[in-house]
């Protein structure tokens, strides 16, 4: 009796503890993390954001070499990824901070200093992505700015530069027109991308 008395004395200290309440707004604390809660009659209900979850079905491999194809695909989402985001936020900032710029001519003289500074500082790592990386990189900046790498280009360095970029990247088997179709000849790379973005694979 005195151990069933002593537990329930303990819980609702711990519950005392763990609950706050206040008289405009009601948050519970969850593991040091406090949440917006509710009184629901004598109850108090946290208000707790679950993230999204995505179930695929098993993958389904016909031979050892899709197998090898689709760890091939994990390993070079996981490499180009970031370089894909990373590109997406200096496009909203570069966008953003000449919106501030007085004139087409300092914008222009901002668009050539930015070009050599990421020119410099990220062509050594991405001269070693492979042909295959390459290709995925524009797909997947396609994936990220939700237009295709050309017209990223075209807006930025106008048509003949975005032009000439395109021919030099058809010698080489790919195409900065290409956009990424995550329903359709991408949802393969959209489901790894989305499991390494979650940290699952």
């Amino acid at each position: 009796m005195k151990k069933k008395l002593s537990f329930i004395i303990i819980t609702i200290l711990l519950f005392l503890m763990c609950v706050q309440t206040k008289t405009h707004a009601q948050y519970v604390i969850i593991k040091e993390v406090k949440y917006p809660a509710y009184l629901e009659g004598k109850d108090t209900v946290a208000i707790v954001a679950l993230p999204e979850i995505i179930i695929f079905p098993p993958m389904v491999y016909l031979s050892q070499r899709d197998k090898d194809n689709f760890n091939k695909l994990v390993r070079d989402v996981k490499r180009t990824l970031p370089y894909a985001k990373m590109i997406y936020s200096t496009l909203i900032e570069t966008y953003e901070y000449m919106q501030t710029l007085p004139n087409d001519k300092a914008r222009e003289a901002h668009m050539k200093r930015m070009e050599k500074e990421l020119y410099d500082q990220y062509k050594p790592q991405l001269k070693k992505l492979s042909l295959r990386q390459g290709k995925l990189l524009i797909k997947l900046v396609s994936r990220e700015c939700n237009q295709s790498s050309y017209n990223l280009v075209k807006a930025y360095f106008g048509t003949f530069r975005a032009g000439f970029w395109n021919i030099f990247a058809h010698l080489f088997g790919a195409s900065l027109t290409s956009v990424y179709e995550p329903y359709g000849a991408d949802s393969v790379t959209e489901r790894v991308v989305i499991l390494v973005e979650r940290g699952l694979i």
